[in-house]
C-alpha cells in the first residue's frame, strides 16, 4: 500500500513540475495528462487494496506540520470509496484534458498554470480521504478549493469568468468558516485527532452535537452544492475548462457527501431522526429544483451544471434516509439507504463527467455553448453524438445503464420506512417518494432536449455545418467513461456488496450483503424488491432480435426508401423550422410558471412600405433568479453598507491601530475565561 501511496504522491508531483517546465509544448501537455492519469490511477488500486483487505493504510508526519497531532494521514473503507471515485473520474478527464488543453496552445490561457493546478487539484482532493485529523482535514480541503479556483479562472478573458470564480471563492470560504465552527466545537479544547474525536462524541451534550452537524451540513453542503448554496455552481461549472467541469461536478462536490458522511456518521456515530430528515428534505428540494432550472437552459454547460444540483439532492435522499433508519435503529435499511446514496454517488462521477465531456467536445467544435446554435452534430461528431446519448441515457435512469440501478436502490429504501410509525416520518418519506418520481421524470425530458437539440435536425449556424469529431484522445476519455457507465449499471450486484462493505461498522452500520439468484439479480434486505439490470439487458436484446422475425413474417418490405421529410406541405427544410432550445421547454414553463415567473418582450417591426406586414418579430425571455434575487442580493447590499462604515475606522492613526487591537485582545481574553468557566 505504501507503494501504491507513493506513487500516487510522485506522479502527482511529476506532472507538476512537466506542467512548470514545459506546459506550452504538446509533449508537456502530455507529460501533465500522464502525470495526473498516473497519479488518479494509483489512488484508485490504493482504494480498492483498502476495500479488498479491509485494513486501512496509515501514516504520520508530525514532524511536517508540528501542530495538533501533525500531518496524519488514514485511509479508512469509507476513504477508500471516495478515493475510487476519485479515480473513476479523473483518468480519464485526465487524457482528455491532453488532446482538450491544445486549444490554450496559442496563449489563450496559461497552459502551465492549468496543468500545474489540475495535479495539485487532485492530489490534495485525494488526500482529503486520507486525513485523520482536523488540521491536515481542513489543510486538504482549503487546498482542494484553492487550486480548483484557480482552474475556474482559467479563461480569466472571457466574459463572466472572473465574477463566477469570485462567487466560487467566496462560497467555498463560506464553508470553510462553518466548517472551522464545527470542529472547534467538536474539539471542544481537546485533540483534533478523528479517533479522539470519534471516542468523545457520546460525552457531549445533544445541543453541541446538534449544531456540530448542523455547522458541518452546511459547510459541506455549500461544496455540494445543495439548495439554496448552489449559486456558485452553474457559474463556476461551465467557466472552466470542460475536463475540469467533469472533475468538479463529478468529483468534487462528492467531497461534500464524504463530509457529511465522515463526520455525521463516523464521528458523531449518528443522531436523531430530525437529522436525517434535514438531510432528505433538502436533497429532495435540491432534486427537484435543480432539475427544473436545468431544463430552461439553452447553455448546454450550464444545463448540466443545474442537473449536478439534482444529482446531488439524489444522493442525499439516499443518505438522508440512512440517517432516518439509523435513529430508530433499523441498520439493515438504513445501510441499503447509505448504500443508494453512495452508488448513485459513484455513477454520478461517471455520467456527469462524460457528458461534461462531450459538451466539451461540443465547444471544441463549434466554439460556442449555446444549443440554438448547434443540431445537425450527429453527422460531424457521430463517436461524440454516441457517448453523449449513453451519458443521456445513464443520467435519465433508463436500464440497463448505471442511473436506474442506483436511483432503484434509494426509492427501495425510502418504501422500506413506511412502516415507521412516526407522524412526520410517514408524510416525508411518501413526499420525497413522489419528488424522486417527478425529478426523474424530468430529468429524461431534460436530456431529451440536451440530445435533441444539440445533435439532431439541421445545423443552425455556419460553426455547426463546419464542425469537427474529437481529436483521439478526447474520443479515448469519453469511451473509457461511457464503458463505466454500462458496467456499473450491469453489475449492480458486485457493486452493492464492495459499497456495503465500504460502510461495515461505520457509525454501528451491519456488513449488509444484497441476496442474489442466479449471480445475476439484486434482492434488497428482507426480500422487498428485486431487481436485475443484466435479465433488463436480456430481454430488451430478446426484443430486438424479435423485431426482423415479426417484419419477415409480416412480410414487410424490407428495402430502404430514400424520400424528404414531410414539412407541412413546404418544399424544402430550414433551421427555421426545427424545434430550439427553448421552444422544447416553453410547456414547462407555463406548467412551473409560478416558480419560474418568466418575463416576457415582444418586439414586432413592420414592412416600412405596409403595416400589414411583419418584417421580424424579436421574442425575449428570462426567468426570475429567486434565491439570487431575494436572498443573496440584499446580503450582499447589507455587507456592503456594513463594509463602508468598516471603512470610516481606517483613520490611518497608528494610535487608533493599536487601540482596536488592545480592544480585540481584551474581548478574546474574556471570551476564553468565560468559555473555560474559570
Amino acid at each position: 500500500m505504501q507503494t501504491l501511496f507513493l506513487l500516487m504522491f510522485s506522479a502527482y508531483a511529476f506532472g507538476v513540475v512537466s506542467a512548470l517546465l514545459g506546459g506550452q509544448s504538446r509533449l508537456g501537455r502530455n507529460l501533465v495528462a500522464l502525470g495526473a492519469a498516473l497519479g488518479a490511477g494509483a489512488g484508485f488500486a490504493l482504494g480498492v487494496s483498502v476495500l479488498v483487505s479491509g485494513a486501512p493504510f496509515a501514516l504520520s508526519i508530525p514532524q511536517l506540520l508540528p501542530l495538533a497531532g501533525g500531518l496524519a494521514l488514514r485511509l479508512d473503507s469509507l476513504g477508500a470509496f471516495f478515493l475510487i471515485l476519485i479515480g473513476i473520474g479523473a483518468v480519464p478527464a485526465a487524457i482528455y484534458g491532453a488532446g482538450y488543453s491544445e486549444a490554450y496552445a496559442d496563449g489563450k490561457a496559461s497552459l502551465p498554470l492549468l496543468g500545474a493546478a489540475l495535479n495539485l487539484f487532485l492530489l490534495t482532493m485525494s488526500l482529503v480521504t486520507f486525513a485523520d485529523n482536523a488540521l491536515t482535514f481542513l489543510l486538504m480541503w482549503e487546498g482542494m478549493s484553492l487550486t480548483s479556483y484557480f482552474l475556474v479562472v482559467t479563461e480569466a478573458q472571457e466574459d463572466g469568468v472572473v465574477g463566477a470564480g469570485v462567487w466560487y471563492v467566496a462560497m467555498t470560504h463560506v464553508g470553510l468558516v462553518l466548517l472551522l465552527g464545527a470542529f472547534i466545537l467538536f474539539m471542544n479544547g481537546a485533540s483534533g485527532a478523528f479517533a479522539d474525536l470519534r471516542a468523545g462524541a457520546a460525552s457531549l451534550s445533544p445541543l453541541t452535537r446538534s449544531l456540530v452537524f448542523l455547522l458541518a451540513f452546511l459547510g459541506f453542503g455549500s461544496k455540494a452544492g445543495i439548495v439554496p448554496l448552489h449559486v456558485w455552481l452553474p457559474m463556476a461549472h461551465p467557466a472552466a475548462p470542460s475536463h475540469v467541469s467533469a472533475l468538479m461536478s463529478g468529483v468534487m462536490i462528492k467531497m461534500g457527501v464524504y463530509g457529511i458522511l465522515r463526520v455525521g456518521l463516523d464521528l458523531l456515530g449518528g443522531g436523531p431522526a430530525w437529522w436525517g430528515g434535514i438531510i432528505l428534505s433538502v436533497g429532495a428540494l435540491s432534486a427537484i429544483l435543480g432539475i427544473l432550472y436545468a431544463l430552461m437552459q439553452t447553455d448546454l454547460k450550464k444545463l448540466l451544471a443545474y442537473s449536478s444540483v439534482e444529482n446531488i439532492g439524489i444522493i442525499l435522499i439516499g443518505i438522508g434516509a440512512g440517517f432516518i433508519f439509523h435513529s430508530y435503529g433499523l441498520m439493515t435499511l438504513a445501510a441499503l439507504g447509505f448504500i443508494g446514496g453512495l452508488y448513485h454517488a459513484l455513477n454520478h462521477a461517471s455520467f456527469k463527467g462524460l457528458l461534461f465531456l462531450g459538451a466539451g467536445s461540443v465547444l471544441h467544435a463549434t466554439h460556442t455553448r449555446d444549443m440554438e446554435m448547434m443540431g445537425g452534430l450527429i453527422k460531424k461528431m457521430p463517436y461524440t453524438a454516441f457517448f453523449f446519448l449513453v451519458g443521456a441515457a445513464a443520467i435519465s435512469a433508463l436500464p440497463p445503464l448505471n442511473g436506474f440501478a442506483s436511483e432503484w436502490l434509494i426509492l427501495q429504501s425510502l418504501l422500506g420506512g413506511f412502516s415507521i410509525s412516526a407522524p412526520g416520518i410517514r408524510v416525508l418519506l411518501p413526499v420525497a417518494v413522489g419528488m424522486l418520481a417527478l425529478t426523474s421524470g424530468l430529468a429524461a425530458a431534460g436530456f431529451v432536449k440536451a440530445f435533441g437539440i444539440t445533435f439532431l435536425a439541421l445545423p443552425r449556424s455556419a460553426a455547426a455545418e463546419h464542425a469537427h469529431e474529437a481529436p483521439l484522445s478526447m474520443k479515448v476519455g469519453m469511451g473509457i467513461l461511457a464503458l463505466t457507465c454500462f458496467g456499473l449499471g450491469l453489475a449492480p450486484f458486485a457493486i452493492v456488496p464492495v459499497i456495503g462493505g465500504a460502510l461495515n461498522g461505520i457509525g454501528g452500520l451491519p456488513d449488509t450483503r444484497a441476496a442474489f439468484t442466479l449471480n445475476v439479480s439484486l434482492q434488497t434486505p428482507a426480500g422487498f424488491g428485486q431487481m436485475s439490470s443484466t435479465l433488463i439487458l436480456l430481454g430488451l436484446l430478446a426484443l430486438f432480435a424479435l423485431i426482423p422475425l415479426v417484419m419477415k413474417i409480416l412480410r414487410v418490405n424490407p428495402k430502404l426508401r430514400v424520400s424528404d421529410s414531410w414539412g407541412c406541405g413546404r418544399v424544402g427544410q430550414t433551421p427555421r423550422m426545427e424545434y430550439t432550445a427553448t421552444s422544447f421547454a416553453e410547456p414547462l414553463r407555463r406548467v412551473f410558471s409560478e416558480l419560474y415567473r418568466p418575463t416576457k418582450e415582444v418586439t414586432i417591426d413592420f414592412n416600412p412600405e405596409s403595416k400589414y406586414f411583419v418584417q421580424s418579430i424579436d421574442y425575449k425571455s428570462d426567468i426570475r433568479p429567486w434565491f439570487e434575487e431575494f436572498l443573496y442580493e440584499p446580503l450582499l447590499q447589507k455587507v456592503r453598507g456594513w463594509s463602508r462604515q468598516v471603512r470610516q475606522l481606517q483613520s490611518g492613526s497608528l494610535h487608533g491601530y493599536l487601540a482596536y487591537l488592545f480592544i480585540a485582545l481584551g474581548l478574546l481574553l474574556v471570551s476564553a475565561l468565560l468559555w473555560t468557566g474559570k
